[in-house]
């Protein structure tokens, strides 16, 4: 734990703490959290760029003499994309039992775009260890949702057991004025500051709670490659250093040393060599004389095995499965396929009973508004199915949902199958045709009256 100056206190995974019997933060103890966390956006932003590819070995000074190859391996990109893919590359179904709440509640999602946003939450948090995502009400009056990285944005909690949000913050640098200023949403209210002025005016917050939620995928707050950053800049010097010997062998120097290739008497060997790369030495006697290129030792099997060991270290310590391994290659049985991910589901599954609970949090906010379902207390009621995105075999899918058939009800058979987006729908799809075949079959059948068939037959002269 870290105190910082006046009231508020830092813990492990920059996490910020306020007094609950506070009404609001202190303009100077939120000065002292946005510099602490304008400090924290510079590791942030480190990580952003390693996933860009811009990594350290970029910004080294340049040497003075032989090949200088900067080549970036960036598996942070691939780790990031593999695992959030991975996470969300299956959208997760959120639903409610009650068919009202239920359509209203799909169509804000789609209006809204959440599958969309909460894809690029899971992969902020990939990258930063945390993301945010905020509600707020727009000229319309209609309940909507964005979401904030962590280098312009924090959440402060209060010092209860149960860690409650206190206050969000949003934060930037005014170009005109050079001051920083932002945006402080309280469960009361939402007020505005410049530099260490609040302004008097103050916005209702609709919400009665705290606008925001924050998305991790562990307690500690780290990125997905955070535990590899080193392996990963080993591995950019290795491949670099790699790269400069195969060109130096390109550039390798002849060196003549011992023999008198001048016949002219000036000085210079007769062949057009001088200025070729090479080292001449002349000598009047030649029984010595040694003509070749100079070489350095050869250290490709050592540099090989180390990148080998490298790459391997970075997606074990990761835990983010190398799918162009050979250990994925062939016609590995689904139990051994499941094996070689278990790592990467085990994180998953632990992410995703945080984004459970961040989840729900962040609809209790949207329903407390009264714009988007009936009921204010449906968050309660929320269903959420997460699926991993991985290769599905229709075959045995659909012998499985065969198989399940008048054992489990339809819904919950449904709901563990990749083949089918909503089970709700897909139930009264099912008994829409269920009752068409029916009443299609009666028009037809023997016992049905003259005026039915005389219809069916009407019909089908119209057609």
């Amino acid at each position: 734990m870290e105190t910082v100056n006046g009231k508020g206190q830092i813990l492990d995974g920059h996490i910020f703490i306020y007094p609950a019997d506070e009404e609001r933060v202190d303009i100077h103890d939120l000065q002292s959290f946005m510099r602490r966390n304008i400090q924290y956006a510079q590791e942030y932003k480190h990580n952003m760029q390693m996933y860009l590819g811009n990594h350290d070995i970029l910004k080294q000074q340049r040497r003075m003499y032989g090949p200088d190859n900067r080549l970036v391996a960036n598996l942070p990109h691939y780790i990031v994309d593999t695992y959030n893919g991975f996470f969300t590359g299956i959208p997760p179904k959120i639903s409610l039992d009650d068919e009202a709440n239920n359509k209203a509640l799909q169509q804000w999602n789609d209006t809204n775009s959440l599958q969309d946003k909460l894809s690029e939450i899971s992969k902020q948090t990939d990258i930063y260890g945390r993301s945010f995502a905020f509600v707020y009400q727009d000229e319309a009056s209609n309940t909507c949702v964005a979401y904030a990285s962590p280098v312009e944005a924090f959440m402060i909690y209060d010092d209860t057991v149960a860690r409650k949000p206190f206050a969000f913050v949003r934060y930037w640098r005014n170009t005109e004025s050079g001051l920083w200023c932002g945006t402080i949403y309280y469960a009361d209210g939402i007020e505005n500051f410049a530099g260490t002025s609040v302004e008097d005016t103050e916005t209702p917050n609709p919400y009665s709670m705290v606008p925001a939620v924050e998305f991790y995928g562990n307690e500690e707050r780290q990125g997905v490659f955070d535990n590899v950053k080193t392996l990963i800049d080993a591995l950019d010097k290795v491949l670099s250093q790699k790269a400069n010997q195969v060109e130096y062998f390109d550039n390798a120097y002849l060196k003549i040393l011992g023999l008198d290739l001048d016949e002219d008497g000036d000085g210079l060997p007769d062949a057009n060599l001088i200025g070729n790369q090479m080292i001449y030495s002349p000598n009047v006697d030649a029984s010595n004389a040694d003509v070749g290129f100079i070489s350095k030792p050869d250290g490709d099997n050592m540099q090989e095995h180390i990148i080998d060991r490298l790459v391997s270290m970075i997606y074990q310590v990761s835990m983010v499965a190398n799918l162009n391994d050979e250990a994925f290659a062939g016609n590995s049985s689904g139990v051994a396929l499941q094996y070689k991910l278990l790592p990467m589901r085990n994180m998953a599954a632990n992410k995703e009973r945080k984004f459970r609970q961040a989840l729900r949090k962040l609809y209790r906010v949207i329903f407390s508004a009264g714009k988007v379902t009936k009921s204010k207390e449906a968050w309660q009621d929320l269903v959420f199915d997460f699926k991993r995105n991985l290769p599905i075999n229709m075959a045995d899918e659909a012998d499985t949902l065969q198989k399940l058939s008048g054992i489990v009800s339809k819904e919950t058979a449904f709901r563990n199958s990749s083949l089918i987006d909503d089970p709700k729908k897909e139930i009264e799809r099912m008994k829409k045709e269920k009752q068409e075949a029916m009443e299609e079959a009666l028009k037809y059948a023997p016992s049905a009256t003259d005026q039915m068939k005389n219809a069916g037959d009407t019909n089908d002269d119209e057609e």
